[in-house]
């Protein structure tokens, strides 16, 4: 009980009251999570009831403010059928984004492209995206949003 005292006692000023960022495995687990669920078409409340969970613990982990144990993720993908691996997919290997240091280390490009897809904007963006067949359009789409990109710089 005295290490805890002391370590509550002696603890850095600056970090009480901040609030700690999800560490990014969680938040991609957290946001594979949400991109299955939404693409099952389930809401947070469904998928919680049949986890014996609420919806406010589903929004956590995927937030990735809560972790998933092992356990609890292999029933997740049982509910929404898919192999534990799923959640992992495309996980970036620069995970340390704001803290990377200079020099040999990846653009976090790839990291936040990644967020945007698995966010409800980006999942809809890409819904409607491959519904259109003509490749010619699609192109013209790209083409349009990377001149409106370079035009709020």
């Amino acid at each position: 009980m005295e290490n805890i005292t002391a370590e509550i006692t002696n603890s850095d000023p600056k970090t009480i009251g901040v609030s700690k960022r999800p560490n990014p495995v969680d938040s991609h687990v957290g946001s594979r999570l949400r991109y299955r669920r939404v693409e099952m078409g389930l809401s947070q409340e469904k998928l919680g009831e049949s986890l014996g969970l609420t919806f406010q613990q589903i929004q956590k982990y995927e937030k990735g403010s809560n972790r998933i144990g092992a356990s609890r993720l292999f029933q997740i993908a049982q509910v929404l059928v898919v192999p534990v691996q799923f959640f992992f997919e495309d996980l970036p290997h620069n995970l340390e984004c704001e803290e990377a240091s200079p020099g040999f280390s990846e653009s976090p490009s790839e990291y936040n492209v990644m967020n945007f897809v698995n966010s409800s904007d980006g999942f809809e963006l890409n819904k409607a995206f491959v519904r259109i067949k003509d490749p010619k359009i699609r192109r013209r789409i790209v083409e349009l949003v990377k001149t409106l990109a370079e035009g709020s710089s």
